[in-house]
């Protein structure tokens, strides 16, 4: 359907003539009345009725005249948005609990402040689920654990954060040897099938330490929950969701090294949403850099 057509329904309906329209438009009226008869025969109903010299919008043309200045409306915003290469769509993110509950809400303050055309639809979950989802076009972007095995060459990775690991425990054991801790307390374990567990069950392991697992859960906030009850220790990151702290835990550092909890967005390096992808990052990559450095 042409559009310059559409243009001129309305503006026959708007200033009462086809020889006004005309003029408005810089047309014949002659070529105003052709493009109204063309219109007529692609939509299957008259438009328009004769009177005399004059003629008046049909009943039919009366309530088609909302919805085609709703199109027009739109495609000048589309116009304009092409020219102006203003970020607009729906950015499908995945993010975990830890990021949705602490920087993910700052991130998108300042995203839609910035591009108000842009809407995201959050998908919660665990990074080993993320990344598969974003590689099969389900997700466009996620904030993820970095992976423990090599990123496919179709994916890009920004490093967002990195947080280092502590062994928190409940007032009463603070000051006290982290290790000699570890070996006999009660030890409530960072889930080991998480990719963020594996690095607490690596750092056991090169320590020669096999606790007493007390319980084991993916749940950072309820692992500081229970160390806070005195129910047991925990290897812990030191997360933006500030569990630790809130909780009044007290902190000691782990004596060996330890690989920290490094996270970051990924995203498909060939996706048609690059600038909408590109516009997240830069956000983000802002709003965890205002983020003081992990500090024991």
């Amino acid at each position: 359907m042409n559009t310059d057509f559409l243009q001129t329904l309305v503006a026959v309906a708007r200033h009462g003539s086809m020889a006004e329209a005309a003029r408005r438009l810089g047309l014949t009226h002659g070529a105003v009345a052709q493009q109204i008869r063309a219109l007529e025969q692609e939509l299957g109903a008259p438009l328009v009725a004769r009177a005399g010299r004059t003629v008046h919008l049909t009943a039919k043309a009366s309530e088609l005249l909302a919805p085609v200045q709703e199109v027009l409306a739109s495609l000048e915003q589309i116009r304009y948005l092409a020219r102006s290469g203003e970020v607009m769509g729906e950015l499908r993110l995945g993010a975990g609990n830890t990021a949705l509950n602490s920087v993910v809400p700052a991130i998108l303050e300042r995203l839609v402040a910035r591009h108000p055309l842009v809407n995201v639809a959050l998908t919660p979950g665990h990074s080993a689920r993320f990344y598969p989802a974003v590689e099969a076009g389900e997700l466009d972007a996620a904030i993820a654990l970095e992976a423990p095995y090599p990123l496919a060459k179709s994916l890009g990775w920004q490093l967002l954060r990195e947080e280092p690991y502590v062994l928190a425990v409940a007032p009463r054991l603070a000051g006290r040897d982290p290790h000699a801790l570890l070996a006999s307390e009660p030890f409530i374990r960072y889930q080991r099938n998480d990719w963020g567990g594996r690095h607490v069950d690596d750092y056991l392991r090169r320590v020669g330490i096999v606790p007493r697992d007390r319980f084991e859960l993916n749940a950072i906030e309820a692992i500081a929950v229970m160390v806070s009850r005195d129910l047991g220790v925990a290897i812990l990151p030191l997360s933006t969701n500030d569990a630790i702290q809130r909780l009044g835990l007290a902190v000691i550092p782990l004596p060996a090294p330890c690989e920290p909890r490094r996270f970051g967005l990924i995203w498909p390096r060939g996706s048609s949403r690059v600038s909408l992808i590109q516009a997240f990052r830069d956000t983000a990559m802002e709003e965890y850099g205002k983020l003081p450095a992990p500090s024991l």
